[in-house]
């Protein structure tokens, strides 16, 4: 299952531009206002330096997986234990991933359908895309869907040009100050951070050299659309509507009409998006499949991934609403996870491994 680093960059770009565009815009505008864009660029740069430490973490030991190479920097013991917050991520994040889409397609596209069967269709595909392929077909499908997702985010950018005010975006700074763009920036942030699975991927490469290349031109590279997809909102919007919206980018396309012959775009847009969840829910599916497999030295890892999807589906018929998955966006993922997961614990592994090299030189 070796992958190419041009795959790793679609397969960053794909599984971070789609969900960071749909579900933080609003959150990051009510905070900053019409300084949305620049709270997106202090969220770019904090997603490049845990990229950077995650990478560097990864290519202490390029062959081992994040499961192994743990256990190799803390010990046996000690290193399993780090694990644990890891394991109950990924299996509830992919739990409320596959919410969110479901809330997102009941509410754009299938009002009429049962949420249970849309959550049903999306997980049977994510389970056949990672047992008949594992990442191979995974990352295949990346290389097909992250190009497209790209172009999706170009038209978007074309036919919403004639409603673009500039003078939605002024004042500059001198309305928010420092504090409010920097608090909007958070949770983009904490989406674009997720990059952090690179620590599975890189026993994977086929050239470990190429992954902090790849890795960060591909957080580069969506943070850029995303950055675009904010401008438009604002522009088209102002700085006030898009804090009331729930999906202020789904409006937006909503909204394109081009000389009244180029209408109805968002049900294209939408499968775009769709499709990108689809990497970033399987990607998930496999690193948690995986790593149960090497944790508990189950020699099939792909054995694991009946009993995990299962709990998966369980875990996203639990929210009510919509509004209990943006709670835990904000109370658990932004809160805890971001700090703990995503930062402090791989900057710490980081050191510790560093200094552990150095001392058996």
């Amino acid at each position: 299952m070796k992958i190419s680093g041009y795959q790793l960059f679609w397969l960053i770009f794909t599984m971070e531009f789609g969900m960071t565009a749909i579900f933080t815009l609003s959150p990051a505008v009510f905070m900053s206002k019409q300084d949305t864009w620049i709270s997106i660029i202090f969220a770019t740069l904090i997603a490049l330096a845990t990229t950077f430490v995650a990478v560097k973490l990864s290519l202490l030991y390029p062959e081992q997986t994040f499961i192994q190479s743990s256990q190799l920097i803390l010990g046996k013991w000690l290193g399993k234990i780090i694990l644990i917050p890891y394991f109950v991520m990924w299996i509830t994040v992919t739990g409320v991933i596959l919410r969110e889409f479901a809330d997102f397609v009941y509410i754009t596209l299938f009002s009429s359908t049962p949420l249970w069967s849309i959550i049903l269709i999306m997980l049977c595909a994510v389970v056949y895309a990672t047992s008949s392929g594992g990442l191979k077909s995974i990352a295949r499908s990346g290389e097909i869907i992250g190009p497209v997702a790209a172009l999706g985010s170009i038209l978007i950018f074309f036919f919403s040009v004639k409603d673009w005010d500039w003078l939605r975006l002024l004042p500059v700074y001198s309305n928010t100050g420092f504090v409010p763009i920097l608090k909007g920036s958070l949770t983009p942030a904490s989406f674009l951070a997720e990059s952090f699975m690179v620590v599975m991927l890189v026993a994977f490469m086929k050239t470990p050299k190429r992954v902090m290349s790849s890795s960060l031109l591909g957080v580069a590279a969506a943070s850029i659309a995303v950055l675009a997809m904010t401008l438009i909102v604002i522009m088209v919007f102002g700085p006030n509507l898009p804090a009331k919206f729930v999906y202020p980018l789904y409006s937006i396309v909503s909204y394109i009409s081009v000389m009244e012959f180029i209408q109805n775009v968002d049900v294209l847009i939408v499968l775009l998006w769709i499709i990108s969840i689809f990497i970033k829910l399987s990607l998930y599916m496999f690193i948690t499949s995986y790593g149960t497999a090497q944790l508990f030295h189950i020699k099939k890892w792909k054995h694991t991934i009946w009993w995990i999807a299962p709990i998966v589906f369980i875990l996203s018929l639990l929210p009510r609403n919509t509004l209990d998955t943006m709670d835990y966006a904000k109370s658990v993922w932004h809160d805890v996870i971001f700090p703990v997961n995503l930062v402090g614990i791989p900057l710490l592994l980081w050191i510790i491994g560093v200094i552990r090299k150095k001392a058996a030189l």
